[in-house]
C-alpha cells in the first residue's frame, strides 16, 4: 500500500522527559523526492522545500543558540 502522506518538512519544539526544550528540524531528504513525486509535483514540492527549509533552518539555528545562551547561566 501506498502512502498517502509525506513529511515533507517539519520544524518542532520538544520538552523532553527531563524538561529540556530542544528543537529539530526533520523531513523527507531532498535525494529521495524523486521516489514519491513525479514530474509537475516533483518541481512544486522541490520548490517549496528549497524556499522553506533555509528559513526554518534559520529559526532553528536561533532557538538553539538561545537556549544554549540560557542554560549556560542557569
Amino acid at each position: 500500500m501506498k502512502a498517502k502522506e509525506a513529511n515533507l518538512l517539519s520544524f518542532k519544539i520538544i520538552v523532553n522527559h527531563s524538561g529540556a526544550i530542544l528543537t529539530e528540524l526533520g523531513g523527507l531528504p531532498e535525494d529521495r523526492l524523486h521516489e514519491v513525486f513525479k514530474d509537475n509535483e516533483l518541481v512544486l514540492v522541490r520548490k517549496i522545500i528549497r524556499e522553506a527549509k533555509p528559513k526554518l533552518e534559520k529559526m532553528h539555528d536561533f532557538l538553539e543558540k538561545e537556549l544554549a545562551a540560557f542554560n549556560a547561566t542557569t
